[in-house]
C-alpha cells in the first residue's frame, strides 16, 4: 500500500481500531522491559570483559523484529477494522439524453469552425465519458424535434446520428424538453420496476421561436424528477447569412432563457463559448450522472502488509539471533 492509498482509507468498522490502543500497550511494555534489562546489565556486568569477549554487540538489531512485529499487529487490528477506499463506478441504468440544437442559428461561426460543428465534436467526446451500462440518447431538434436514438448502450449508434446532424429552420426548444422525456420512458426500469435516474443535457443557443413554451416544459421536466442541464452555446456576436438577405444576420446566445430552465428543472445551466470549454462542461455533466461513490475492500490488502512484516520480522530474527521474535 502506497502512503497516497493509506491516507484515503475509511474503516467500516472503526470501532474496532481501540485494540490499536492493546498494541501501543504492548510496545510500551516492551520498551519498558528493554530498559529494566539495561539496567540489570549494567550494575551486574562486567562491562570490560563483555567488551572483550563480544566486542560487537547486536544494539539496535536486536529491537528491529519486535517493531515489525508491532507494526504487524497494528495492521491485522486495520484489516479487523473493515478497511476500504472510496471509487467511482459507474452507475447502472442511469439514463441521460443529448438534445442538441440543429437550427440555422448553429450555422454561426463564433465558435470554430461552426457552431454545430464544435457542438458534435464535444458530443462525441461526452459519449466516450460515460461508462459503458449507461443509457444514451439523442434528440435533435429545429422546428421540430426528433428522437434519432431511444436510450441505448449502443454508443456506435449515437456516434453515427450525431454524425448526420443537418440544419434547420426556426427552434424548438420546449419541444425537445417534451421529446427528451419521451425518450426516458422508453428506457429499461430499474429492477423493481422503479424509475431510473435521468438527466437532459440539452446544447442550443437559446432562442424558442415555435412550438411549446420553454417554461411549460421546464414544469413538466420538473414533474417527472429529470434536471436539465443546459449549455448556451455560442456568443453575442454571432451572426448567420440568410438567402435572400444582404446583410448577415446577428444570432445573439440567449443564456438568459437556458439559466431559468435549468433553475426551474434543478439543473445546471453553463456556458460555452469555445469548444475548450465546452469539453470541460461536458466532462462536469459526465461526471456527476455517469459515476456513484463506492468503496472497494481492503481487508486483503492489509492482511497481506502484515504477513510481508511478519515474514520480514521473523527472517530478520533468525539470520541475526537463530530464534523467532
Amino acid at each position: 500500500m502506497t502512503p497516497a492509498a493509506l491516507v484515503a482509507v475509511t474503516f467500516r468498522a472503526p470501532d474496532r481500531l481501540w485494540l490499536l490502543a492493546l498494541v501501543v500497550l504492548l510496545g510500551g511494555t516492551y520498551l519498558a522491559l528493554q530498559r529494566r534489562r539495561g539496567q540489570y546489565a549494567v550494575r551486574f556486568t562486567n562491562l570490560a570483559l563483555l567488551d572483550s569477549v563480544a566486542p560487537k554487540r547486536p544494539g539496535w538489531r536486536r529491537h528491529l523484529p519486535a517493531a515489525l512485529a508491532l507494526l504487524c499487529l497494528a495492521t491485522m487490528v486495520g484489516a479487523f477494522a473493515k478497511p476500504a477506499r472510496s471509487t467511482r463506478q459507474p452507475r447502472e441504468r442511469a439514463t441521460v439524453i443529448l438534445a442538441i440544437d440543429t437550427s440555422l442559428s448553429m450555422d454561426a461561426t463564433d465558435v470554430s469552425p461552426t457552431r454545430l460543428k464544435a457542438a458534435q465534436k464535444a458530443a462525441l467526446e461526452f459519449i466516450d465519458l460515460l461508462p459503458a451500462k449507461l443509457n444514451l440518447g439523442l434528440v435533435s431538434f429545429n422546428g421540430v424535434a426528433q428522437i434519432r436514438v431511444g436510450p441505448t448502450t449502443d454508443r456506435q449508434a449515437v456516434r453515427d446520428a450525431v454524425n448526420g446532424l443537418k440544419l434547420g429552420e426556426r427552434t424548438a426548444i420546449g419541444e425537445a424538453i417534451y421529446a427528451s422525456l419521451e425518450a426516458i420512458k422508453s428506457a429499461p426500469p430499474g429492477p423493481k420496476g422503479e424509475q431510473v435516474p435521468a438527466r437532459i443535457v440539452l446544447l442550443s443557443d437559446g432562442e424558442t421561436t415555435t412550438g411549446r413554451p420553454d417554461a411549460q416544459a421546464a414544469a413538466e421536466a420538473l414533474n417527472q424528477k429529470v434536471p436539465v442541464s443546459t449549455i448556451a452555446f455560442g456568443t453575442d456576436t454571432g451572426t448567420i447569412q440568410l438567402q435572400g438577405e444582404a446583410l448577415p444576420v446577428n444570432v445573439r446566445v440567449n443564456r438568459d432563457a437556458l439559466r431559468k430552465i435549468a433553475e426551474a428543472t434543478n439543473g445546471t445551466a453553463f456556458d460555452a463559448v469555445s469548444a475548450t470549454q465546452l469539453k470541460r462542461v461536458y466532462q462536469d455533466i459526465g461526471s456527476s450522472v455517469g459515476y456513484v461513490k463506492a468503496f472497494q475492500d481492503m481487508t486483503t490488502s492489509f492482511v497481506g502488509a502484515a504477513m510481508v512484516l511478519l515474514f520480514i520480522g521473523s527472517a530478520l530474527s533468525l539470520a541475526w539471533f537463530s530464534r523467532l521474535p
